[in-house]
């Protein structure tokens, strides 16, 4: 299987199982629109009778010559494997087997000072109510991890929200708690955290910065776009309150020896800021180099929500952005964008390929009052409930069933060019707006394969600058 398609000059061609990119120029291309079938695969067994059909196609139009040596390229690649290459992944994935918890989103608040109108979260409190995790809670959050981590040594806990920083003091003793357990267990904990900046003062920067192997700050761009959608609790707007201490956090994070200095600045875009690549260029103004702004998941009902008739829009925005980007880095004045970074040598592991999302898995989020859940976004979803950290117990039925969740039980993913890159998609998403977890969202997806294809893009104007 193959995707081809042309953007900013660049006629890109990727071998979806053996992950080749291939830059070709447009009678290459013609080529393969030949011998390509609707579904990215080649049309014809025979190479001879493939290249027949490309003679008769281009006859009076370029030489026979010319045409040949091109079709002894795609011929030649062909023969590689590394353009219409077999599928060596499916045989994997009936062996999908639970793996041991690595990762846990730690709910220390489901209570938020502000209110975001399109927080999953119902303003933090998840609908059940606004409550504090406590600290006894955290510390059996940590024995739960340690118990079914078994084999593994590193492992991460995010602490989220609602706002985890309106719970400073009980962050601190569930991070000390595992600390004093590490060596005891051979474990090294990572911990990130997930907040608004609101609450960030002197003493919270120094000690994220000393704890926090990375810290996400949450920020949706301009002021306007951010205050009209991010006000807080008395209903005036957050921007000037934690630009400040973000700009402070970022430019002391890691100049300390022993300090960390992974962050990202993510934001959320809606129907209201289309035109969000002037957002994430006005985050880079502020001085943030790691930026991640992502589309809105919603009910179609909200006025702000993203809906198929929006995309057209949006996927020129994610052009546009990409441009703008690689002439920045040209001037050796880059920056990260989440959604563009994609490692076209390497990749993912053969696993992760096949089943992204390590959700009720290799990653648990746990309650206030320490139920476990699949992940944050399934929190309040009773049925998804998957055990409890007060007695150590998980389902390991709803375990096993996201274990073996991969792209080929998703019958809209098998046979989708993207499907190594996304590997699936968000499971939550797929339950809220598709009904099912081996469904896909539809909208999630071609948002996905417009920021690949540009990604993909970026990958190879660069390459031409070394």
């Amino acid at each position: 299987m193959i995707h081809k398609y042309k953007l900013n000059g660049y006629n890109i061609v990727l071998d979806v199982h053996s992950g080749a990119i291939h830059i070709v120029d447009d009678t290459f291309y013609e080529i393969l629109d030949v011998i390509t079938d609707e579904k990215g695969n080649l049309k014809y067994t025979d190479l001879n009778e493939c290249e027949n059909e490309v003679l008769k196609h281009f006859e009076g139009k370029v030489s026979k010559e010319d045409i040949l040596e091109v079709f002894g390229e795609v011929k030649e690649l062909i023969e590689n494997d590394v353009l219409y290459s077999k599928d060596d992944y499916e045989q994997y994935a009936n062996m999908m087997v639970a793996s041991p918890i690595k990762a846990m989103c730690l709910h220390v608040a489901h209570d938020c000072n502000l209110r975001c109108k399109y927080c999953f979260a119902s303003t933090g409190d998840f609908g059940k109510g606004r409550k504090l995790l406590d600290a006894e809670t955290g510390k059996k959050a940590i024995d739960f991890l340690l118990k079914y981590s078994k084999g593994r040594r590193n492992l991460e806990l995010d602490f989220f929200g609602g706002e985890p920083l309106m719970n400073f003091d009980v962050v601190k003793e569930v991070v000390e708690y595992a600390r004093s357990k590490e060596k005891e267990y051979n474990k090294v904990f990572r911990f990130t955290m997930t907040t608004n900046g609101v609450l960030l003062d002197d003493e919270k920067i120094e000690y994220l910065n000393k704890e926090m192997s990375n810290i996400v700050l949450s920020l949706d761009g301009r002021k306007e776009i951010n205050d009209q959608i991010r006000p807080a609790v008395n209903g005036k707007g957050s921007y000037d309150i934690i630009v400040p201490k973000y700009q402070k956090l970022v430019k002391q994070r890691g100049v300390n020896e022993g300090d960390y200095d992974q962050y990202y600045v993510r934001g959320t875009f809606t129907k209201h800021n289309l035109d969000f690549s002037k957002d994430v260029m006005h985050l880079n103004e502020l001085g943030f180099d790691q930026i991640s702004v992502e589309p809105v998941v919603s009910p179609e009902y909200e006025d702000y929500a993203i809906t198929e008739k929006e995309l057209p829009r949006i996927f020129e925005e994610y052009e546009k952005l990409a441009v703008d980007m690689i002439n920045l880095k040209k001037q050796g004045k880059g920056f990260n964008f989440f959604h563009f970074m994609i490692d076209l040598e390497q990749g993912p592991c053969a696993i992760k390929r096949l089943r992204g999302c390590g959700c009720g898995n290799e990653y648990v989020a746990v309650t206030p009052d320490g139920d476990v859940y699949p992940c944050h976004q399934f929190v309040g979803m009773e049925d998804w409930k998957m055990g409890s950290v007060n007695d150590l117990s998980v389902d390991f039925e709803k375990k096993d069933y996201f274990a073996k969740s991969n792209v080929y039980g998703k019958e809209d993913c098998k046979n989708c060019w993207a499907k190594f890159y996304c590997s699936g998609g968000c499971n939550a998403n797929s339950l809220q707006y598709a009904g099912d977890v081996l469904k896909s969202h539809k909208i999630s997806c071609e948002l996905e394969k417009k920021r690949l294809e540009c990604a993909i893009m970026i990958k190879a104007a660069m390459a031409e600058e070394e």
